[in-house]
């Protein structure tokens, strides 16, 4: 196994410590969300968002108790929102993701690459977005293809993993 792999697989298995953070985002939002919320317009995405990372592990989601079948000892916890904005919910989940795709990596150099859309364009994705995004990602293959024709005599391998991010 190469040391690279050893090094994920060491990772995933002994997480790094590392000291708490001072404040938890959650309990930002808590404090100043409803400040936030009458200052700023917010989407409906954005405001659900803000909501489950404000109920996230608290009495408001419900919660269950676990109780030691030996000794007896019981503790509370909370449900999670679940939110994938939420950074507390899906941190651990994130970082398995991530380790999991770093074990599936070629020893060669990657780059990340963002192809993005004019607002003018928006109208006709709203009503035809995977003809607009397979249009995209057919551009973008064909531009990236041309340029390491002329610039290296070679073909790129690309993988079209075509990812929709917006917070408007």
């Amino acid at each position: 196994m190469s040391s690279r792999l050893e090094s994920a697989e060491i990772r995933r298995e002994f997480p790094a410590d590392y000291d708490p953070p001072a404040f938890e985002l959650a309990e930002v939002v808590r404090l100043y969300g409803n400040d936030y919320r009458a200052r700023y317009h917010q989407s409906f995405e954005q405001g659900r968002a803000l909501h489950a990372i404000e109920t996230c592990r608290t009495n408001a989601l419900g919660g269950h108790v676990d109780q030691c079948d030996r000794c007896g000892h019981t503790e509370i916890s909370y449900n999670s929102c679940r939110n994938r904005h939420c950074p507390k919910c899906r941190a651990s989940q994130r970082a398995a993701w991530v380790d999991a795709r770093e074990l599936e990596l070629l020893p060669i150099q990657y780059f990340h690459l963002v192809f993005t859309l004019p607002d003018a364009l928006d109208r006709l994705v709203q009503y035809h977005p995977s003809a607009v995004y397979a249009a995209l990602m057919r551009a973008a293959a064909e531009t990236l293809q041309t340029f390491a024709r002329k610039r290296w005599d070679g073909d790129l391998g690309i993988e079209g993993k075509g990812v929709r991010a917006e917070w408007r």
